[in-house]
């Protein structure tokens, strides 16, 4: 099963609590341009959706980034929560897969 998630480009400088408390969850893109790493964001809703449908380094997910123009097969490879409560979300990483 695959799943499409769209995501944004992090604003420059922009805090990672605050954007937690406006609804967003920071992620990271590796590996996408060589040895480069992307910061990103992802709606809490849809971050809660892929995370009921995939398994950690197990699914392969179509990310769509608009503002870079770039799409591709990536592999969620870590997901960081509450330490306790598991319900929080603070932040994800995504890895490239070479199509």
């Amino acid at each position: 099963m695959e799943v499409t998630v769209e995501c944004q480009k992090r604003a420059e400088g922009s805090k990672p609590r605050a954007l937690r408390r406006s609804g967003l969850i920071p992620a990271t893109l590796y590996g996408h341009k060589g040895a480069e790493s992307e910061t990103l964001t992802l709606k809490a809703k849809t971050v809660e959706t892929l995370l009921k449908s995939t398994k950690v380094n197990d699914t392969v997910v179509q990310l769509e980034i608009p503002e870079l123009s770039w799409s591709g097969k990536v592999l969620l490879r870590e997901v960081q929560t509450h330490p306790w409560k598991r319900t929080n979300v603070y932040h994800l990483s995504f890895f490239a897969v070479a199509s």
